[in-house]
């Protein structure tokens, strides 16, 4: 099949010099492709200079027909309308005209083929989810899911060669999400996606996995992925035992050839100096001893070097996964003591602009029960807080911890509690890892600090690195350290979408995390595969006015 991208010899560095991409050739065909990666791997320039927002430092980057583009974050001016977002307010003007009864040129060259585009719109709108839309609204009246979704229409309107999809389901709830799964997996043309959300990379049909500046492509989904991942992981540590026992096995034979020569060194010394052989002829078989003695160190040498060579190219092959591993016993929650009480809930309007009356409040979940009035976490239960974006989920976690009020509702809290909000702002970037850390537990000293961070993959000079100079992974890992290793420990987390803007490595240490994590936790998400991995006991959904309610495992 034809590549509609081709990337051949790319290089991109940063204005200051940082290299992202380094002589990368890559070529992308038809079908839909996961583009995966730690977080500043090069995922997102990649799709900018595709898109021709960024420009290459060398090298070249093809594309075949037109290119549509969802960035990360989508700018807006809140005059717009959703036909202006759309792309598609020139032609709808055009053909009020022509409904009108003028006849020009102008006007039907405007139109061209697209007599049915307010149609075709609609349908994708409703398709969407996003039936209550009018093409006339403003943009200001969407939430940033809608925004997205809305963008989102608008590429599948102009139906392009090649769509690039960075993140798409960051702030999309979960109904939206099944949306986007549906339209993604109908589409027919070229597709590249960076995401770390595995249902919708279990959608794609190949894997461009990007490390180092290059991509490796592997066929299937994710999980066909790291299947074969996994089974290359497995033969390059078996290539590691291997090739680590042979270099042991030549440092240990070098070892014994250099005592070996010793003692036949301090045997021919013996026999010289009792002068019972001619002095020529011990110095002939001095000179050959030398010669064989210095051929067999060489021998030796080049045997090791080698070894020791097939050793780090075993290493190299193994990928740096690591795995946070913490111990918290201060975490520890006995099974039937109360850490948390909630009442007034069925008394709290969640959402401020939304009325009993109001249409697009949203219906509660068929398959839930009955609101609750109050909520009772107990021992080291883990919750999940599901309901549709503008429900009141980060409303209802700020009010549990302390951060917001609101009118009837009365919070009791039955332990220690951390809060994780979405932003991760809970670092002073000016400080250091260390720092930081330590002024969430000041009691600890600064071994101890450093003992603990290094579980968090902080070690060394990495744990002294600024808070503002660190890398998206690094940052959720500092500040998952200062909230775990507060004092005192907390024993209650609330967690307020925190797989957002993750990477996978990242999603997959937060899970490790809470693992070891002895307490109990609420977590507001919408990445169902991450609440399942969580080891969720209790299901949870708000709506702006049905209200909180327990509801079936998702």
């Amino acid at each position: 099949m034809t590549a509609a991208i081709v990337c051949s010899d790319l290089s991109f560095s940063w204005p200051d010099g940082a290299p992202v991409l380094s002589g990368l050739t890559v070529s992308f065909g038809p079908g839909r492709t996961g583009l995966i990666g730690v977080n500043g791997s090069g995922k997102s320039t990649l799709l900018k200079l595709t898109a021709g927002e960024l420009h290459p430092g060398h090298g070249t980057i093809k594309t075949r027909g037109e290119v549509g583009y969802l960035p990360q974050a989508i700018t807006l001016g809140a005059r717009r309308t959703v036909s202006d977002l759309l792309g598609i307010t020139a032609v709808r003007t055009a053909l009020h005209a022509v409904e009108a009864g003028e006849t020009g040129e102008d006007l039907y060259a405007t139109i061209g083929d697209d007599w049915d585009v307010e149609e075709s719109a609609r349908a994708w709108l409703d398709r969407l989810g996003l039936a209550h839309l009018g093409l006339d609204d403003r943009v200001r009246r969407l939430s940033g899911g809608e925004t997205i979704l809305v963008a989102l229409a608008a590429l599948f309107l102009r139906r392009p060669d090649v769509i690039l999809l960075d993140e798409p389901t960051n702030n999309l709830d979960l109904d939206a999400r099944k949306r986007l799964y549906d339209a993604v997996a109908s589409w027919a043309g070229v597709m590249v996606i960076v995401s770390h959300d595995r249902e919708l990379l279990g959608l794609v049909d190949q894997i461009a996995d990007l490390s180092s500046g290059q991509i490796r492509m592997y066929g299937g989904n994710l999980e066909a992925y790291e299947a074969l991942l996994a089974a290359e992981q497995a033969a390059a540590e078996r290539a590691v035992t291997a090739a680590s026992a042979e270099v042991r096995r030549e440092q240990r034979d070098l070892v014994e050839a250099q005592v070996k020569q010793a003692r036949r060194d301090r045997q021919g010394r013996r026999v010289a100096a009792s002068q019972s052989i001619p002095r020529i002829v011990v110095n002939a078989r001095k000179s050959a001893a030398q010669e064989t003695a210095g051929r067999s160190r060489e021998l030796h040498s080049e045997r090791l070097q080698a070894a020791r060579g097939r050793l780090e190219e075993a290493e190299q092959a193994v990928r740096d996964d690591a795995e946070i591993r913490v111990d918290l016993p201060g975490t520890a929650v006995p099974a039937g003591r109360t850490v948390l009480t909630v009442t007034g809930l069925d008394g709290t309007h969640w959402h401020p602009a939304a009325t009993a009356a109001d249409p697009a409040a949203t219906a509660a979940d068929p398959a839930a029960t009955a609101a609750l009035a109050g909520l009772i976490v107990r021992g080291p239960e883990r919750i999940a807080l599901t309901g549709p974006n503008g429900a009141g989920k980060t409303t209802l976690l700020r009010a549990i911890a302390g951060l917001a009020e609101r009118p009837g509702l009365t919070v009791r809290p039955g332990a220690v509690t951390g809060y994780l909000p979405q932003r991760l702002d809970i670092l002073d970037d000016s400080l250091s890892v260390v720092d930081n850390v330590r002024a969430a537990a000041p009691a600890a000293s600064v071994n101890e600090v450093r003992a603990s961070l290094a579980r968090f993959l902080f070690r060394g000079e990495r744990a002294e690195r600024l808070a503002g100079l660190l890398s998206g992974g690094e940052r959720f890992r500092a500040v998952l350290a200062a909230l775990l290793l507060a004092q005192p420990p907390p024993q209650l987390l609330l967690l307020d979408e925190p797989t957002n803007n993750l990477d996978m490595a990242s999603v997959r240490q937060l899970a490790q995390a809470l693992a070891d994590y002895r307490g109990a936790f609420l977590v507001a998400s919408h990445d169902v595969p991450f609440l399942r991995s969580a080891g969720i006991t209790r299901w949870l959904r708000l709506d702006r006015d049905a209200g909180l309610a327990e509801i079936e495992p998702l």
